[in-house]
């Protein structure tokens, strides 16, 4: 049984690790991968329709907790202990949550001190107790209903019937983030990434795909990372925001000066698009391998040319729960914006095929704009698999091409990745 100390409006953890509000989805996923044999049976629960509109949720059975991050920029946002018995928990050192210590009402306010009056749900015949980022929800028999005028603790039980806590919510706010509703407003932005969970790494604001005379060009990358402020006593961490250029073009150095390292250096150990092009049957005369810098935190990867070691292309991942890369990448939020086409004629005249500008974000469904941007009429076929398992659960993804741009687009219509390569 996972002991655990709860912050309100902060976190659930212990000593080695603890699930920090606002934190991202690949750093709780990581904290359950190094706990392996002692948080079991883990649940990932999301939308395959519509991932972008119904949250996305990290179950825990065996410890009866669920993490609930918001389903757009995938930072948790709610905790939820929904099965006390599961668990022991501890505020501020005492536990007020184990098999000797149940969680009363007598016990919650002798842990957590004094609050406004309970708020009570008739319909779920439920009374919410709030603190400052912090819920406790008491199941109550309607037979006590008349008494709850002035709060929980006026409630008169008979000896040894007080009810226990059926569940406790743990976020960012006052009230409950619902007024004491069920809810705890869901639909509330979730705390920004705390300075706790930087790690030194470089994340991702947005990105502005470059692009000059219908060509692309690179792109434009507004960063963010953990920086110093200077006071009176010591230096304090705080946000550093910057903006950096990655062009095609530009070699390893250039890049390692303005993003740092990468997460990972992977060498293409073959090419399964190669058979696509008109010179496919020929060999290499010298065996170089073309090689990506993978920067997980920014959603992106750079991919170097083997003999000249500059950048030919930029891949863009979404991050999209049931796709195959799921949980490798953060979300890349980026913006391609396609100037109109009007290079059809008729009868001589020119005709002004798209009069307006499209733009293509990480939330963009293919089947809104494919139209209007004249994509391939037939798409690759991409099913992935690894060497171990050649069973791909999430399926085929299919990859149009639209001038020097590939996308690739899900069965649910939203787009799994953009590649950016250099038109010759």
């Amino acid at each position: 049984m996972l002991e655990l100390e709860v912050v309100p409006e902060r976190s659930l953890g212990c000593e080695q690790w603890e699930f920090i509000l606002g934190m991202h989805f690949s750093q709780s996923v990581s904290i359950i991968q190094s706990q392996v044999g002692i948080i079991r049976g883990v649940q990932v629960l999301y939308s395959d329709s519509n991932p972008l509109d119904v949250d996305l949720v990290i179950n825990l059975p065996h410890d009866g907790v669920r993490l609930i991050f918001d389903p757009v920029v995938q930072r948790l946002k709610i905790i939820e202990i929904y099965n006390m018995k599961l668990v022991k928990l501890k505020y501020c050192g005492l536990p007020f949550n184990s098999p000797e210590v149940l969680p009363s009402i007598e016990q919650i306010e002798h842990s957590f001190g004094a609050t406004h009056p309970g708020v009570y749900d008739s319909d779920k015949q439920v009374f919410v107790l709030n603190f400052r980022g912090l819920s406790f929800y008491f199941p109550i028999d309607s037979k006590f209903q008349p008494g709850y005028a002035h709060g929980l603790g006026s409630l008169q039980f008979p000896n040894g019937t007080s009810p226990l806590v059926a569940k406790t919510a743990i976020y960012v706010g006052n009230m409950g983030a619902g007024g004491g509703s069920d809810e705890h407003n869901l639909k509330a932005p979730p705390p920004p990434l705390p300075l706790v969970c930087y790690h030194n790494n470089l994340y991702l604001e947005k990105a502005d795909v470059m692009r000059k005379k219908a060509c692309t060009q690179g792109l434009r990358l507004h960063l963010f990372t953990e920086g110093s402020s200077v006071t009176r006593v010591l230096l304090e961490p705080k946000k550093r925001c910057l903006t950096k250029e990655v062009l095609f073009g530009d070699t390893c150095e250039d890049v390692l000066s303005a993003l740092g390292a990468p997460s990972r250096v992977f060498f293409k150990a073959e090419d399964k698009m190669r058979i696509h092009s008109p010179h496919a049957h020929k060999r290499d005369k010298i065996r170089r391998s073309d090689f990506f810098y993978n920067y997980f935190t920014l959603g992106l990867d750079i991919l170097f040319d083997a003999k000249t070691q500059c950048v030919k292309k930029f891949v863009l991942h979404t991050n999209y729960p049931g796709h195959y890369n799921f949980n490798m990448y953060h979300r890349c939020e980026f913006s391609l914006t396609f100037p109109p086409e009007n290079n059809s004629t008729e009868s001589g005249k020119l005709i002004d095929v798209s009069p307006s500008q499209v733009t293509i974000t990480a939330y963009t469904k293919w089947d809104r704009i494919s139209e209007q941007l004249k994509a391939s009429a037939r798409p690759v076929v991409l099913n992935r698999a690894s060497s171990t398992n050649t069973i791909n659960p999430f399926g085929c993804t299919f990859c149009y091409g639209i001038r020097d741009v590939i996308v690739e687009v899900m069965a649910n219509q939203h787009i799994a990745s953009v590649t950016l390569y250099r038109a010759v």
